[in-house]
């Protein structure tokens, strides 16, 4: 009777293996690779204001701009990172200098600083087309000569923008900022709100295809050192503050996205993960709003993850 009770236990048990095998061992196929996930370069390093540059530097002169040159017809451009920018005719980005002031209209730029940052003339300036001519005016700088203003703030050019639509002078210092079209700093509009998205969904990327995204839009990734049976993850400390879990998320919040293996991860460190086949799944801190795909092919250990739950873009 023992015998048979225990002949039974044994193979209850391997059927509840079998079952949970079937479920994340998917995707034996896919290699581990070596090598740990390179960090990310700091994408800009905080720089002491001294008013006109970074580190107090004001730039080399002699770039493609002058102080001399007309700005001729403005035009206005779309920039994904800073939204509506003005330029000159030749397409040089216009600069404003938070230390000016617009009412009254007034120049702080001169010397060292005006070499670095010349000053855009008030002659021979015309609106870009849907813009309010209204907008344009000028500013008597200290030199005698008269400055270009645009909703009373004083323009400048940048001597390190060397061709069209470089934005190079762009927060220098944290005092400059490339100009709206009514002469206030320009900016992009914020992404949308994406409240809206499910907890997992899929966004087509115009380079990776259909990758699967959190309810911020942010692109869901996974590790090639981990595996999904059994279930693990290689990406601890240090490495899970840079590649956060993704953290659980309800069955009926998702859409488009495999549902096999779709199961909570407890991880040894006691957060719980979302896994997608069995794989555990994060989002990378480098990614700063939808649609960032940064960590992309990282390291040649990261990549972004597809609706089924392969890796995007992967070497085969």
């Amino acid at each position: 009777m023992n015998t048979w009770r225990s002949t039974a236990l044994a193979a209850a048990a391997a059927a509840v293996l079998a079952l949970t095998a079937t479920a994340c061992g998917q995707d034996k196929g896919s290699a581990y690779g070596s090598g740990a996930g390179q960090p990310v370069a700091n994408a800009g390093t905080a720089s002491s204001d001294t008013g006109y540059g970074s580190g107090g530097a004001y730039g080399q002169a002699g770039g493609a701009v002058s102080a001399a040159k007309q700005a001729g017809q403005l035009t206005v451009t779309d920039s994904k990172d800073l939204g509506k920018v003005v330029t000159d005719s030749a397409g040089f980005t216009l600069y404003r200098f938070d230390k000016d002031t617009a009412s009254p209209p007034a120049s702080k730029c001169d010397g060292d600083c005006a070499t670095a940052w010349p000053a855009v003339p008030a002659a021979g300036v015309t609106a870009a087309a849907g813009t309010d001519q209204s907008k344009l005016g000028s500013v008597t700088r200290a030199d005698g000569t008269k400055q270009l203003t645009i909703g009373g703030w004083p323009m400048y050019r940048y001597s390190k923008d060397t061709n069209p639509g470089d934005t190079n002078g762009q927060n220098v210092g944290g005092t400059w900022h490339a100009a709206a079209p009514d002469g206030k700093k320009a900016s992009a509009a914020a992404p949308a709100a994406a409240a809206s998205l499910p907890g997992l969904s899929v966004r087509k990327d115009a380079r990776l295809g259909d990758v699967i995204v959190d309810a911020r839009g942010m692109t869901v990734y996974r590790f090639k050192k981990d595996s999904a049976w059994p279930m693990k993850s290689a990406c601890t400390g240090a490495c899970l503050q840079k590649w956060p879990a993704v953290a659980p998320v309800a069955k009926n919040d998702t859409k488009g996205i495999a549902l096999k293996g779709f199961v909570t991860f407890d991880r040894p460190d006691g957060v719980k993960q979302q896994s997608i086949t069995c794989w555990p799944v994060y989002t990378f801190s480098g990614d700063t709003q939808p649609g960032d795909t940064n960590g992309q092919g990282m390291g040649g250990t990261w990549y972004a993850v597809s609706p089924q739950g392969k890796l995007v873009g992967a070497p085969k």
